[in-house]
C-alpha cells in the first residue's frame, strides 16, 4: 500500500491540538488541581472549544497509532514489531519518566512555592505506556491479520466495510466500554481503566480500518457529511440538554463520529506529500515528549506579566513551539539523543 500522507497529517495536527489544549488548561480555574500551572486571570470562554475537543482528541491519537502499526508491520514479524516498538516507544517512555516529567513537575513546584523534590512518573507520557502495552497485547492478532491479506477473511472484511452499517458493532463495543466502566468524567483518559480500554479499542480498529483496504475509505468519503452532521448534532445536544452531565454512551457515539469525520475529510483533502509534512511528521514525536517542559517554563515567565489573557495565551504558545522546535533541531543532530526521543539511530554510511 502506498504511503498515507493524510494519516501523517492527522497525527501532526492531533499533537498540535494536544499542545493547544494543554495550554488552555492553564487558563481554567481548575488547572492547578490536575497538575498544571494556572493563570491568575482565567480565560473561561476557552472552555467551549475545549469541550468540543476533549471527547475525541485522545481517541483520535490512539486510532492513528494503530494505523501506524499496520504500516510498520508490513515488513516485520510480530516479534520484530515488538522489538522495534520497544526502541521507539518504551525507551522514550522510560527516559521521559525519569528525565522529562520530573523537570516540569519541578517547575510546577517552584511556581506554587512547594518544597521541590525529584518526582519521576509517567505524567503526560502515560499515552506511550499504554501504546506499548497495546503492542504487546495485540501484535499476535495483528500479525495474523497481516497473513490473511489477499485471503478469504480479508475479502470478506473488505465487502462488509463498504457500508456504514458495518460500523455498528464498532460503536457498540465503545458504548459497552463506557457502560461497563462508567467513567466520570468521560474525558478522564490519563492512567484510568477507561483510558486504557478505550485506547485499546481505538488502537485495534485503527489497524483494522487500514487493513480493510480502500473500500472502507471510499465508504467514509461517501458518508463524510453524515458523520460530520451527526457529530455536530450530538455536540449541540450535549451543550443544550445535558452539559455537564451528558450520558457516556452519547459521548462515545459523538467521539467516534468526530473521529470518522476527521479521517474522511483528511483522506479527501490531505493525502498528498509536502515539505512541511516531511519535517513535522519527524518532529511531532520529540515535540510531544518535550512540550510540557516549555509550556510550564513559558507559563512561569509570561503569566506574571500584566497582559490580557489572550496575549498571554499567544505568548506561551509561541514560546512553547519555538522551544520545542529548537530542541528538536538539537536532538536530531546528536546521535545518542535521537533514540531517547523516538528517532532512529543515524546509521553511518559504509565507505
Amino acid at each position: 500500500m502506498e504511503r498515507r500522507y493524510d494519516i501523517d497529517w492527522i497525527r501532526v495536527i492531533a499533537i498540535g491540538l494536544l499542545i493547544v489544549y494543554h495550554l488552555a488548561i492553564g487558563f481554567q480555574p481548575w488547572g492547578m488541581m490536575i497538575g498544571f500551572i494556572s493563570n491568575d486571570q482565567p480565560w473561561q470562554s476557552l472552555w467551549m472549544p475545549m469541550t468540543l475537543l476533549n471527547v475525541w482528541r485522545i481517541p483520535l491519537l490512539f486510532f492513528v497509532s494503530g494505523m501506524g502499526v499496520y504500516f510498520a508491520l508490513r515488513k516485520r514479524t510480530w516479534g520484530q514489531l515488538v522489538q522495534e516498538r520497544a526502541k521507539r516507544i518504551l525507551l522514550p517512555f522510560l527516559f521521559g519518566v525519569v528525565a522529562i516529567v520530573p523537570f516540569h513537575v519541578y517547575l510546577w513546584q517552584r511556581h506554587y512555592h512547594f518544597a521541590t523534590s525529584y518526582v519521576p512518573g509517567p505524567g503526560h507520557l502515560w499515552f506511550l505506556g499504554n501504546l506499548f502495552s497495546y503492542v504487546l497485547i495485540l501484535s499476535p492478532a495483528f500479525y495474523y491479520l497481516k497473513l490473511q491479506e489477499g485471503r478469504r477473511l480479508a475479502h470478506w472484511a473488505e465487502r462488509i466495510m463498504r457500508t456504514p452499517l458495518a460500523l455498528l458493532p464498532v460503536f457498540a463495543l465503545f458504548i459497552g466500554e463506557v457502560l461497563t466502566l462508567r467513567p466520570v468524567p468521560f474525558e478522564m483518559y490519563a492512567m484510568t481503566w477507561h483510558g486504557f480500554f478505550l485506547g485499546l479499542l481505538a488502537f485495534f480498529f485503527g489497524f483494522f480500518f487500514v487493513w480493510c483496504g480502500p473500500s472502507f475509505w471510499d465508504m467514509l468519503l461517501r458518508w463524510r457529511w453524515v458523520f460530520l452532521t451527526a457529530a455536530c448534532g450530538l455536540f449541540a445536544v450535549r451543550l443544550v440538554l445535558f452539559q455537564p452531565l451528558t450520558p457516556n454512551y452519547l459521548l462515545s457515539i459523538e467521539s467516534n463520529c468526530w473521529v470518522l469525520s476527521i479521517f474522511a475529510f483528511g483522506y479527501r483533502y490531505l493525502n498528498h506529500p509536502s515539505k512541511a509534512l516531511g519535517y513535522l511528521s519527524k518532529a511531532a514525536y520529540p515535540i510531544y515528549i518535550l512540550h510540557m517542559v516549555f509550556l510550564y517554563l513559558g507559563s512561569l515567565l509570561i503569566f506574571p506579566l500584566h497582559m490580557a489573557a489572550p496575549v498571554q495565551f499567544t505568548g506561551v504558545l509561541l514560546f512553547t513551539v519555538a522551544g520545542c522546535l529548537l530542541s528538536y533541531e538539537l536532538i536530531r543532530r546528536v546521535g545518542f539523543l535521537r533514540p531517547l526521543f523516538g528517532l532512529p539511530w543515524i546509521r553511518k554510511k559504509r565507505r
